[in-house]
C-alpha cells in the first residue's frame, strides 16, 4: 500500500518488498545500509536509490535530485521472510496509481543488493585482497556474479559507449545501431544513461520483438559517483553499481564480447584510452576484441579528431585495434557479429569462460582507484617516450578528471573550492588535448543543459 505525501513535487510513501535479485540479507548488511555516521553507508544508499526512482530524468547534475527531493528517505529491513523497503517522499513518477513501477522496483533491489555485497565483502575485513591485480579481478568477478549478470551462454553481449549528450541524429543512429545488432540477436550492455546509453537498448528491443528474443539483456553498468548524474534508462533490465569508475570499466571489458563507440564527450575518451591501454599490452596481442567507433555522417570529423589525438598520443599501432564505420548501422552489426564469433572460437581454443574474459590481462594501474585531486591531476605524467599503455592509463586518468569535475559530485566540490584542475604535459600533445575539449565543448558534449564552464585548464 502507498499514501501520498505533502511536498512540493508528487511524493509518495511507501513500503516495497522486492521479488527476485534481492531474496534476503543479513543482520550485519542491514546495519551496513543504515549507518548514516560520516562515511556510513546510509547517505550513498539514499542518493542512488534517488537516481533510480527518477529514472528517465534528463538533468546530468547530481545535486539536482537531491534539491527537488530533500526530504525522501529509505531504510531496509530484514524480515524472517525477506527484505521490506521503505520509501519516504519518494518521487511520484516512480508509481502508477499508487504501485511502484515493476521495472523501477527491480532497479532499486538491485541498488540494495550491491550496495549490501559492497558493504560487507569489500570493506577490510571482507578477506579481499584489493591491492593486488588478481585479488581486484576476483573482486569484479564477484560483483557481477552477485549481480547475477554472469551467464554460460553463448558470446553475444556487444557493449555500447557514447556519450549522454547527444545530438538527435546522433541519438536516432544509435537506436538504428541497436535495431541490426538486436535483429542479429546480439544482447546490449551500456552505461545505463541517457543518449548514447539508452539508443541502442531502445533499438535492440524492437528488434528482439521482431525475432521473438523474450528474454533480451539489456545490462546497465555504473557507479555511484555517475549514477546520481546518469539515472539509469527505463529500459535496463539488468543494473549493477560497481564500487568505483576503474572497476565499472574492467567490468565492461569482462563480460562484454565487443564494443562499439558512439560519439561521445570526456567519458567516452577515457574509456577509449582505457581499452586501448589494456589491448596494447603485449600479453594481449592475441586475444580478439572487436572495437568499432561509429556514428552518422554527421559525426565524421568527430572521430578524425579521435583518431588524430590516438594516432598523436599512443601510435599509429593503437589505430589497428579498431575500425572505424561511418553511416552504415547494418555494416556496424555485420562486423561485430563476425568479431563475436571469433571471441567464441577463441574462448573454446584457450578453454576460457564465455561469460567472463579471464584471459584479458588487466595491469594494476589501470585498476587502483584514481582519486582526481588537484596535486594528482597536476602529476600526471603526460610526455612521449612513454610506452603507450603506460600513457594511456595517465591519459584515461585526465580524463576520468574532467568527468569528476563536470558530474561527480566530488570533484565538482573541488572545482568549487579550489578552481579549476591544471593539466600538464608536453606541447603538442596538450595542444591536441586542449583541441579536443575546446570540440567536446563547442558540441555541447560536456553537459546537457546549462552553459559549460570548464573544470580543467590545459597547461603546455
Amino acid at each position: 500500500m502507498t499514501e501520498p505525501a505533502n511536498a512540493t513535487l508528487p511524493t509518495v510513501d511507501a513500503r516495497i518488498h522486492p521479488r527476485g535479485g534481492l531474496d534476503i540479507l543479513s543482520r550485519a548488511e542491514v546495519a551496513e545500509l543504515a549507518d548514516a555516521s560520516a562515511g556510513g553507508m546510509h547517505d550513498l544508499l539514499r542518493r542512488c536509490a534517488l537516481a533510480v526512482l527518477t529514472s528517465g530524468s534528463q538533468s546530468d547534475d547530481p545535486r539536482a535530485a537531491q534539491e527537488l527531493y530533500p526530504d525522501f528517505d529509505i531504510q531496509v529491513h530484514q524480515l524472517d521472510r525477506g527484505v521490506r523497503i521503505d520509501l519516504h517522499k519518494a518521487p511520484a513518477m516512480a508509481f502508477v496509481d499508487g504501485d511502484i513501477i515493476r521495472g523501477v522496483a527491480e532497479l532499486l533491489a538491485a541498488t540494495v543488493r550491491d550496495l549490501a555485497y559492497r558493504a560487507i565483502e569489500l570493506d577490510e575485513e571482507g578477506g579481499r585482497d584489493l591491492d593486488t591485480s588478481e585479488g581486484i579481478t576476483d573482486a569484479v568477478f564477484g560483483l557481477l556474479r552477485n549481480a547475477r549478470v554472469l551467464q554460460p551462454s553463448d558470446p553475444n553481449l556487444v557493449v555500447c559507449w557514447g556519450g549522454h549528450s547527444i545530438n538527435r541524429e546522433e541519438y536516432m543512429y544509435t537506436k538504428e545501431v541497436g535495431y541490426q545488432l538486436g535483429l542479429r540477436e546480439l544482447d546490449i550492455c551500456t552505461g545505463c544513461g541517457p543518449g548514447a546509453m539508452k539508443g541502442p537498448m531502445k533499438g535492440a528491443t524492437i528488434a528482439h520483438a521482431k525475432q521473438r528474443r523474450r528474454r533480451g539483456r539489456y545490462i546497465g553498468v555504473t557507479e555511484p559517483g555517475i549514477i546520481a548524474a546518469e539515472s539509469p534508462n527505463p529500459i535496463v533490465n539488468h543494473l549493477v553499481i560497481m564500487p568505483d569508475i576503474e572497476k565499472r570499466l574492467e567490468a565492461f571489458v569482462r563480460l562484454g564480447h565487443g564494443i562499439v563507440v558512439f560519439p561521445g564527450g570526456v567519458g567516452t575518451a577515457e574509456e577509449i584510452l582505457y581499452l586501448l591501454g589494456i589491448l596494447l599490452r603485449e600479453e594481449n596481442a592475441g586475444v580478439p576484441f572487436p572495437l568499432i567507433l561509429t556514428g552518422p555522417t554527421s559525426s565524421a570529423p568527430y572521430f578524425e579528431q579521435i583518431d588524430r589525438f590516438i594516432r598523436l598520443t599512443l601510435g599509429d599501432a593503437a589505430t589497428e585495434r579498431y575500425e572505424i564505420i561511418i553511416g552504415d548501422p547494418a555494416a556496424v552489426a555485420k562486423r561485430m557479429a563476425a568479431g563475436v564469433r571469433k571471441v567464441r572460437e577463441h574462448r573454446l581454443a584457450q578453454r576460457d569462460s564465455f561469460f567472463f574474459n579471464w584471459s584479458l590481462n588487466v595491469p594494476l594501474e589501470f585498476q587502483r582507484p584514481f582519486v582526481p585531486s588537484h596535486e594528482a591531476m597536476a602529476a600526471l605524467d603526460l610526455h612521449h617516450g612513454r610506452k603507450p599503455f603506460e600513457l594511456a592509463a595517465d591519459l584515461r586518468r585526465a580524463f576520468s578528471g574532467i568527468v569528476a569535475g563536470n558530474v561527480k559530485e566530488d570533484g565538482m566540490r573541488r572545482i568549487e573550492q579550489h578552481g579549476p584542475f591544471l593539466i600538464h604535459g608536453d606541447t603538442d600533445m596538450m595542444q591536441s588535448l586542449d583541441a579536443l575539449l575546446r570540440a567536446f565543448v563547442e558540441q555541447r558534449r560536456m553537459k546537457i543543459a546549462g552553459e559549460y564552464r570548464p573544470c580543467y585548464r590545459v597547461v603546455a
